[in-house]
């Protein structure tokens, strides 16, 4: 297999290998990739390692690395929790953003191929966390009133299923990328009230597709990315926009995710189906 890592501040994956195509996701610094196949010279079809979105990415905005330091990055890294800091090496500064990995960290410095480099700022190691409710909301505040983007996974915009798949990721646990993936994970909470902060609310269409969410906090609140990271309140129903004197988003499902899961996830996906026993429960 061959490997590579994003080593800038934020790389777009794209739905075909032509600039303008659809942006999936985004990868942030320190974030490897399985090459799949090349396109030429510019272009490269790859599986994202941390949740097996595949999509294409520039050459030129990737660096190849061994198998041997894939899984070094796999294995040993930490979180920055800065909206925005720069890591430093010898010769170049780079701004990298909260939930970029720092590869082979020790607290200090870090490595990436030949370059090592430095890092002030607040960094949290997953393996070292227990998954708590207050550590996962504390997290998401973090992330208050960055831009909604499809597809992103930035403070410079970011939508609802990175939105919770970053914030679980600091704690160690590994979500797919989108609602409608994620909406397979976890345990179902039976009925609402039975709801707890820290658990992922997931919201459908008129049509009954899965394509929203966002995480409880206490006094029947939810944090999502609706326009912008915002806090809004929910019930039986959905969400309420105070703003807009509305529901904006129809309740499907309460999953509990804070419980053990698995390290990884499976490189083969189950089909993108909701069990029946779990439609209608709200």
């Amino acid at each position: 297999m061959n490997f590579a890592v994003c080593p800038l501040s934020i790389v777009p994956v794209r739905a075909s290998p032509v600039d303008k195509s659809e942006m999936l996701t985004q990868l942030l610094f320190g974030e490897c990739v399985e090459i799949i196949h090349h396109k030429g010279k510019q272009w490269l079809k790859v599986r994202c390692l941390s949740d097996n979105t595949i999509g294409w990415v520039s050459t030129n905005q990737l660096q190849a690395i061994t198998p041997s330091e894939q899984e070094i990055f796999r294995d040993f890294f930490a979180f920055s929790l800065e909206f925005i800091h720069p890591i430093m090496s010898v010769d170049m500064s780079r701004p990298i953003t909260i939930g970029a990995r720092l590869p082979d960290f020790d607290g200090i410095r870090c490595t990436l191929g030949e370059k090592d480099y430095t890092f002030s700022g607040q960094a949290v190691f997953p393996k070292d966390l227990t998954p708590s409710a207050e550590l996962i909301i504390k997290f998401a505040r973090r992330y208050l009133h960055a831009p909604y983007l499809s597809g992103g996974r930035s403070p410079f915009g970011i939508d609802a299923g990175a939105l919770v798949q970053l914030i679980f990721s600091f704690v160690g646990i590994v979500l797919y990328r989108y609602p409608e993936q994620q909406v397979q994970q976890g345990r179902t909470v039976d009925f609402v009230q039975q709801a707890q902060p820290g658990d992922i609310a997931f919201f459908q269409t008129k049509n009954g597709n899965i394509t929203h969410t966002g995480i409880l906090l206490p006094d029947s609140k939810i944090i999502h990315s609706y326009g912008q990271v915002r806090i809004d309140r929910i019930d039986h129903y959905g969400i309420y926009n105070e703003d807009l004197k509305k529901y904006t988003h129809k309740l499907r499902i309460v999953r509990r995710f804070l419980e053990k899961m698995p390290e990884r996830l499976p490189e083969v996906m189950e089909e993108d189906i909701i069990p029946e026993n779990q439609i209608g429960l709200f």
